[in-house]
């Protein structure tokens, strides 16, 4: 069985249709790696530049967040409260030091 393309006039059960198909795939492949040149040098310049890349960074109250745990709020009134996503409030209490021994520190 083989493929048999009838828009792009490409079948693969010819010679001339693989030649056809690598070329395309090669190009493909040009393509990417001069996307991923042009990429870096848009990073490098920016470094160069001194732009800060990434997402700023957060800063969680993690004692809050344990204190409001050890209270009994859920972690959606501990979002509001902290603001910043559950997500966040929950991973930065999950691997915090003392969650690991199974501790809370002492207020």
């Amino acid at each position: 069985m083989a493929f048999i393309s009838l828009k792009d006039n490409l079948d693969l059960s010819t010679p001339s249709g693989r030649l056809m198909f690598q070329i395309i795939g090669a190009m493909a492949e040009f393509e990417r790696a001069l996307i991923q040149e042009r990429v870096r040098a848009g990073l490098r310049n920016a470094r160069a530049k001194g732009k800060q890349l990434g997402r700023p960074r957060v800063i969680v109250d993690v004692y809050k967040i344990a204190a409001l745990r050890t209270q009994g709020r859920s972690w959606a009134q501990i979002k509001n409260d902290v603001g910043v996503s559950k997500e966040r409030c929950h991973f930065s209490f999950s691997r915090h030091k003392w969650r690991r021994v199974g501790e809370l520190p002492s207020w």
